[in-house]
């Protein structure tokens, strides 16, 4: 491949984007890597182990510090973790080194999509629902400032969705 542009993949949980990455890595023949696996790769526990002993904070720290050394990588796909917009200084990081393209979803996909996974913190709640609601409000103004383009991934399937973001990809790289 003749550029080294990365594409990095930003929305909330659930919205796929580790799902669309391993296909537009497969795509375009590249290595896929996603930040959230890293970091429990890294120190040897899963995500929610580093939220239970370090909090949130300490979590955001330790996702800087992959952002930082995943985004000076060229000739990749990344699938950020949801909140990683959260701090001004990854998403200058993604902005300067990739194409971003936000995947949105829907509140119901969201939820339809996350109901029975154990290893997302943020919706150990009594009402999820809520939960994704307040981070789409806090999120999406974010999400919207850095991507490159944004496509709805409740609405179709994976192989389109893909489809979409190579054509968008390819044409913003000519």
């Amino acid at each position: 491949m003749a550029r080294s542009e990365n594409i990095y993949l930003v929305g909330l949980m659930g919205a796929g984007k580790t799902t669309i990455g391993r296909q537009l890595a497969r795509a375009l023949k590249l290595p896929f890597y996603d930040s959230d696996k890293a970091i429990e790769e890294r120190t040897g526990v899963d995500i929610p182990t580093i939220f239970e002993f370090e909090g949130e904070e300490g979590f955001r720290d330790r996702e800087q510090k992959m952002i930082q050394q995943l985004t000076q990588m060229e000739g990749i796909v990344l699938a950020t973790g949801g909140g990683a917009v959260l701090r001004e200084e990854n998403r200058r990081l993604l902005k300067e080194n990739g194409f971003i393209v936000y995947l949105q979803c829907s509140v119901e996909r969201i939820l339809e999509r996350t109901r029975r996974d154990t290893q997302r913190p943020l919706l150990k709640t009594d009402n999820p629902r809520d939960r994704i609601e307040s981070l789409f409000a806090q999120r999406e103004p974010l999400y919207l400032s850095c991507a490159d383009f944004k496509i709805d991934t409740g609405i179709m399937q994976s192989k389109e969705v893909v489809s979409h973001i190579l054509e968008e990809y390819n044409s913003a790289n000519r």
